[in-house]
């Protein structure tokens, strides 16, 4: 076992930074565990904050990881609202906002992910939201409300899933939508263009316009308040308020200034870490939203900003750091929730890396399981729309490698457990 007097130090409070210092008691580490936040709250799960937090059909309580007294209980030092603004791996010290300086033996980056901004005049304007943040969901909470009891208009700048799923929480809310895409479809670089039109159905038959092919170039104000926005095809679109959800960048301000191995923006990004999560210090690992691993089952390097990657990540850098013998190779996994619509997406298929995608089940009435196929019959990814109790199959098939007969796949009498070798 690792020694009693060592101290490890996390930096980051969200999900995987929590679960990490989880994982160090349950494994038995009896050192100093440190856990540096630079929110004032406790560390919590992102999706409510876009789905049932959002929504008002969760309490906020309900989205933190561990109860507060938790922290005291399994001896996890806590600085709350406190940054990490220097990292020196010569000395194995991180110093804090506030000048305070902790000397570590090993240490996890798990600093997450922030929302890109919008490069454009307007966006000062007080009307102008991201969402990444507790914070910023409250805010927008109370923003929904206030636009659906006024007959308010809200435009998303971005249809990925955070700008989908607040359309939809701002459709329940009463809300005017409009959301605002430079590709042809939602979901265009995930779920290519076989199956963004589904969403884009989806949300029209809810009220939500769209508009397709174009980018914010202003945002238009009055008095500090938000009026419109306008695109670059010419069009102004009337608005009360407006939502960047134009993705994440990975925090690597912490890993760069202390000069570790990043992984270029246009290769997605990231601390480079290796199948064990360490990065390019033997003394410093990475997990979560921020972390470009080399994964062993996809035989690429792969940074993802899911929830279950920050679930299993967390867990998977501190046996890491206690000196188990660690391969970080799960099935890169992701569910959204959207009016009546449920999904879980699981695999990777990148644009242009399938040569082919199946169906099985009822497309129109939104009751199926689709597979993203390679050009040698691999299972590169799947995702079961209103269907359940299929990822744990679909993840294995996938982790088999096996050419499967597109027939077969598409066949519902045909079990997916049967299609393992």
């Amino acid at each position: 076992m690792v020694d009693a007097h060592q101290t490890f130090v996390i930096v980051g409070g969200g999900l995987a930074g929590a679960k990490a210092a989880e994982t160090l008691r349950a494994e038995g580490f009896t050192g100093r565990v440190i856990l540096i936040c630079d929110e004032r709250d406790h560390p919590y799960e992102r999706p409510p904050l876009s789905k049932g937090y959002l929504l008002g059909k969760e309490e906020r309580d309900s989205v933190f990881v561990h109860e507060p007294a938790w922290y005291a209980q399994a001896q996890i030092e806590l600085h709350l609202g406190q940054p990490a603004v220097h990292l020196d791996p010569g000395a194995r010290t991180v110093r804090l906002g506030d000048g305070t300086l902790i000397v570590y033996d090993k240490l996890l980056l798990a600093t997450g992910a922030e929302p890109r901004r919008l490069d454009i005049p307007g966006t000062g304007l007080a009307g102008v939201h991201h969402l990444r943040r507790l914070a910023h969901a409250e805010r927008l909470r109370g923003v929904l409300a206030s636009l659906g009891r006024d007959n308010g208009h809200l435009v998303i700048a971005g249809a990925g899933w955070i700008g989908l799923e607040v359309a939809a929480a701002a459709r329940s809310y009463g809300a005017e939508v409009t959301v605002v895409e430079a590709a042809p479809t939602p979901l265009h670089g995930i779920l290519g263009p076989e199956l963004g039109g589904l969403f884009t159905d989806l949300h029209r038959e809810h009220g939500v316009r769209f508009h397709f092919g174009a980018r914010f170039t202003e945002i238009v104000g009055q008095d500090g308040m938000v009026l419109a926005v306008r695109t670059d095809d010419g069009e102004e679109h009337p608005a009360h308020d407006v939502l960047a959800a134009i993705g994440a960048a990975p925090r690597t301000a912490l890993a760069e200034q202390a000069g570790l191995d990043l992984v270029d923006r246009e290769a997605g990004g990231g601390i480079a870490v290796d199948a064990a999560l360490r990065t390019s210090d033997p003394y410093i690992y990475a997990a979560g939203d921020v972390a470009a691993a080399d994964h062993p089952l996809l035989d690429s390097r792969l940074r993802v900003e899911h929830w279950a990657n920050a679930l299993n990540g967390g867990p998977a850098a501190a046996r890491a750091m206690l000196g188990q013998d660690v391969s970080y190779d799960r099935v890169p996994y992701f569910f959204s929730d959207q009016y009546d619509v449920g999904m879980e997406y699981s695999g990777y298929a990148p644009p242009g890396s399938y040569a082919q995608v199946v169906c099985r089940g009822d497309v129109a009435k939104r009751e199926f399981i689709a597979f993203w196929l390679g050009a040698d019959g691999r299972l590169l990814a799947g995702m079961n729309v209103n269907v359940w109790d299929v990822a744990e199959s679909i993840q294995q098939l996938i982790r088999c490698g096996a050419s499967l007969a597109p027939e077969a796949l598409a066949d519902p009498v045909v079990p997916l457990a049967s299609l393992l070798p």
